[in-house]
C-alpha cells in the first residue's frame, strides 16, 4: 500500500507540474500526506521493536507522534498554500493542459478504485486498516473532482473549474490535517488523552474503602493509543492494613475499567504527605494550586 499510494503522488506531482494544474498537485498533497503517514507507521513499528533501554526506559514510541507533528504541520502548510495560490489564481486565469489534467486524473481514479476494493475486504481486521480505507476513499473523491474539473473546462472553457477543484480537495485536507497536529501535539504536552475524564477517575479512586484522599495523578499517553497513569493513594492504616483491604488492586482494576492498563500508584500514609514534593491540588479553572 505504500509503494501505492508513493507512486500515484509522484504521478500526479509530474503531471501537475507539466499541465499547470492546481487540483491535481492538490490531491498530489493528499496522496502524500498519506504515504508519509505509512511510512511513519512503517518506521514507527521497526523502532518500537528495539524495546526500552536504560536511557530510552519508555522505549521509541514516542517517536511515532513526533513525526506525525512534522507531517500534519507540512501537509497544513501546504493545504493553506493551495488556498492562497488558488485565490490567485482566480485573478491570473492561468491555462491549464487539460488533457494531461484528464489522463492523470483517470489514472488517480482507476488506482484509487484498486486500493479501495483491496483494503474493503480487510476493514474488520482494525483501526489501522478502516483508516487506510477511509483515505482512499478520500483520494478517490479528489481524483473525480480532478476529471470533472478537466472535462468542464474542455467542454465549457470555464478556466476557474481547476481552481475549483482545488480548493474542495483542500478543504477535504486542511479540517484533517490540523485535527492530526492538534491531536498529537496533545500527546507530546502529554495532556489527558480526550474521553479520559482525570476527575471522575480521582472520585472513584477516592471512594475505595481505606482511601483517605488521591493526589497526584496523572494520565497521558506515549503514542496516542496506550495509556498510561501515575497516582499516590493515600491509605487510612489505622482502620485498614494497606494488603488486608487490597487497595492496590482495587485501584488497579478502577484504572483498567477507565482503560488505562499500565499503571503505577504509591501507597502512603496520611503522615507521608508533608515529607514529599508534589504537583499539588488541581483547581475548577485547571491550574495548579
Amino acid at each position: 500500500m505504500l509503494i501505492f499510494t508513493t507512486v500515484i503522488f509522484f504521478v500526479e506531482v509530474v503531471g501537475g507540474l507539466w499541465s499547470g494544474s492546481l487540483a491535481l498537485l492538490s490531491d498530489a498533497m493528499h496522496m502524500l500526506g498519506d504515504s508519509t503517514g505509512l511510512i511513519v507507521a512503517a518506521v514507527a513499528v521497526a523502532l518500537g521493536r528495539r524495546g526500552r533501554t536504560l536511557t530510552a526506559t519508555y522505549g521509541y514510541k514516542r517517536f511515532e507522534i513526533l513525526a506525525t507533528v512534522v507531517n500534519a504541520a507540512a501537509v497544513s502548510a501546504i493545504s493553506v498554500w493551495i488556498v492562497v495560490e488558488a485565490i490567485a489564481r482566480l485573478r491570473s486565469g492561468e491555462q491549464v493542459d487539460t488533457l494531461m489534467m484528464l489522463v492523470v486524473g483517470a489514472i488517480g481514479l482507476v488506482a484509487n478504485v484498486f486500493g479501495a476494493v483491496v483494503l474493503h475486504g480487510h476493514r474488520e481486521e482494525g483501526m489501522n486498516i478502516e483508516g487506510a480505507f477511509l483515505h482512499v476513499l478520500v483520494d478517490l473523491f479528489g481524483s473525480v473532482a480532478v476529471i470533472a474539473a478537466a472535462l468542464i473546462m474542455r467542454w465549457t472553457l470555464i478556466t476557474w473549474a481547476d481552481t475549483a477543484a482545488s480548493l474542495v480537495i483542500a478543504a477535504l485536507i486542511l479540517p484533517r490535517a490540523v485535527k492530526l497536529l492538534v491531536q498529537s501535539v496533545n500527546v507530546l504536552l502529554e495532556r489527558a488523552p480526550g474521553g479520559i475524564d482525570v476527575e471522575t477517575i480521582e472520585k472513584e479512586l477516592s471512594t475505595i474503602p481505606g482511601v483517605v484522599s488521591v493526589h497526584d495523578l496523572h494520565v497521558w499517553s506515549l503514542d496516542g493509543m496506550q495509556l498510561l497513569a501515575t497516582c499516590h493513594v493515600v491509605v487510612d492504616q489505622r482502620n485498614c492494613d494497606i494488603y488486608e483491604c487490597g487497595v492496590l488492586d482495587v485501584a488497579q482494576q478502577v484504572l483498567r475499567d477507565n482503560g488505562i492498563e499500565h499503571s503505577t500508584i504509591q501507597l502512603e500514609s496520611a503522615a507521608h504527605h508533608s515529607h514529599e514534593t508534589h504537583c499539588g491540588a488541581v483547581t475548577e479553572a485547571g491550574e495548579v494550586a
